[in-house]
């Protein structure tokens, strides 16, 4: 477990503080973290505390939404074959699921079609479009999710008289966009890059409905769809996103979709909902599906209306999770095994490839080994004929996409986001790989980005973190990406009784401080040895509901013996 350095947020001025305790009514650390996090005006605390739907902006501002629209509404009025063409992720799947639905309210029955992860690759490849393609020839293709890239693909769409509209968040690998009728990005503004693709299908759905009325489509019943495609797909909880993911939750919690009825309640999830409900349990069920298979039975649940289908299709993906579960497992201890071997000589990133690893779960071991090992960490998972298709996550001030670039010699394709790439390179440019990679970082990255920081945000006692607290925290979710929940620490904690291991993995500690007491949880903890108390202790907090009744959770991120 790496040592990380402890670093306190300066606390705001006491009178700013006090004077957002008055005018909202809210319990002083909540105010307290508002101010921390840039917030001033008391219209804008009212607007951030109790985000409104009417506060969304116009969605023509996003770009080239217009000629997206003006397309639609073409192949609408002459009732023509369209194609809805996605990804096999979260953000895949929801994205087709409102676009498709929206379509049809406006009477257009669109065909959707998933990639296959392991025969098609991501996105608008060559060989997906041409199984897409066999089936029925449309006269315009919808690519959401992908197709940013997809230069040559589109042009040859072009030429054989297929019109394309791409719906995408991510990054040009190539500086140049393809020549669609409409490439809606917010890439390529700045006013709304946070948005993942689900999120843009739903502006998609405002702009069609401000164009043309239609009172068969109510957006408001889809934000449960939007809000798992925004969580899942790790994009930030701010602005426009945060509001959505809001109101998306509320959705969810009384959900008309049969398929989100099931997925509930397979995943065991009930009553009111926090962001953290689809991120750990309904997003990983949905994935699963395109992970290790076809996306297509996420798909069909998220269609579907029938319940008693809608109960097999939710059985099935929970299954699949635990199949990934099980299969990331292994081969997170074999890249583990992997480092330890390599001891001091560990480097400033990682590249670990394997013949027997499953391409489907790279990203999250490399997400696991980043963790453990603080590290910019590529995982590659080789097939028969030697091409490795690999994942990679970031630390802090790397951006993946910058070192990509400079490989980009070696790569048979690559690309992504800062935190988050992809990569497809061939057995023997992997040492090379290796290489520039650390040369990369070696010339880019100081030396200090290395060592995990843990910056606390609020000092609290453990008097402080009860009910009354909860109803006001309660007021700054969601939160995820971008919007995390505040780290709080407690000074001078002891143990007011031993331990228990749960599990054979996690902790229970029960706590006191002054004469307060409380119960914290410490997972995958339960082989560190504890330093010697009383303790500096670094938590969050959530609320939990058992048999109707509330109670403040306490999750121990780390513990130090306490400093004065």
């Amino acid at each position: 477990m790496l040592e990380a350095n402890w670093t306190v947020r300066e606390s705001p001025c006491p009178g700013q503080v006090e004077a957002i305790v008055q005018e909202f009514g809210i319990r002083k650390l909540v105010a307290e973290l508002l101010l921390q996090r840039g917030f001033s005006g008391a219209a804008e605390i009212g607007r951030y505390l109790n985000p409104r739907l009417q506060d969304l902006s116009d969605p023509f501002l996003l770009p080239n939404m217009a000629a997206a629209v003006d397309r639609i509404f073409e192949a609408v009025d002459r009732n023509e074959t369209v194609v809805l063409y996605g990804d096999y992720d979260v953000d895949g799947v929801t994205s087709l699921t409102l676009l498709h639905a929206f379509l049809r309210a406006y009477g257009l029955e669109a065909r959707t079609f998933l990639p296959h992860r392991m025969e098609d690759g991501y996105g608008l490849s060559d060989h997906g479009l041409e199984r897409c393609l066999a089936e029925e020839a449309p006269s315009l293709i919808i690519a959401v999710d992908c197709g940013t890239s997809s230069i040559q693909q589109v042009g040859n769409l072009r030429e054989q008289g297929i019109d394309v509209i791409i719906v995408d968040h991510h990054e040009s690998n190539t500086g140049q966009l393809p020549p669609a009728v409409a490439v809606v990005n917010p890439k390529l503004g700045d006013a709304f890059h946070y948005f993942c693709t689900a999120g843009l299908i739903f502006k998609l759905g405002h702009a069609l409905q401000k164009r043309r009325r239609n009172d068969r489509l109510d957006l408001k019943e889809w934000l449960d769809v939007v809000a798992l495609g925004t969580v899942a797909d790790l994009v930030p909880l701010v602005d426009e996103n945060r509001l959505l993911v809001r109101k998306g939750l509320q959705q969810l919690a009384r959900t008309r979709h049969a398929g989100l009825v099931a997925l509930k309640k397979v995943a065991g999830v009930g009553g009111e909902l926090e962001s953290n409900d689809i991120g750990f349990k309904l997003g990983p069920r949905l994935n699963a599906a395109g992970r290790l298979d076809t996306a297509s039975v996420a798909l069909d649940l998220l269609r579907c209306a029938n319940p008693a289908e809608a109960d097999r299709l939710a059985a099935d993906l929970d299954g699949q999770n635990r199949d990934r579960q099980n299969l990331e497992q292994r081969i997170r201890d074999q890249a583990v095994e992997m480092l330890r071997r390599q001891g001091d000589q560990l480097g400033r990133g990682i590249v670990l490839a394997s013949e027997e690893w499953h391409a489907g779960v790279v990203g999250i071991v490399a997400s696991r080994v980043v963790k453990e090992f603080y590290r910019p960490s590529f995982i590659i998972a080789f097939d028969e004929e030697g091409i490795g298709k690999g994942s990679g996550r970031s630390i802090a001030g790397i951006s993946l996409v910058d070192a990509l670039k400079a490989c980009d010699d070696l790569l048979v394709s690559g690309g992504g986001h800062q935190m988050a790439a992809g990569l497809t390179l061939r057995r023997e440019n992997l040492e090379a790989f290796r290489e520039r990679f650390a040369a990369y970082l070696e010339a880019n990255a100081p030396a200090e980005l290395f060592t995990p920081r843990l910056e606390i945000d609020l000092v609290a006692t453990l008097a402080e973190i009860n009910l009354d607290l909860l109803e006001s925290y309660d007021l700054v979710h969601p939160m995820g990406m971008g919007n995390p929940a505040p780290l709080f620490m407690s000074r001078g904690v002891r143990l007011a009784e031993e331990p228990r291991v749960l599990k054979e993995k996690h902790l229970r500690l029960p706590l006191q401080q002054n004469g307060a007491r409380v119960e914290a949880m410490w997972f995958n903890a339960a082989h560190l040895e504890l330093p010697p108390g009383p303790w500096d202790m670094a938590y969050r907090i959530s609320r939990n509901v058992y048999k109707g009744r509330s109670s403040v959770s306490l999750t121990i991120e780390a513990l130090r013996t306490a400093r004065s």
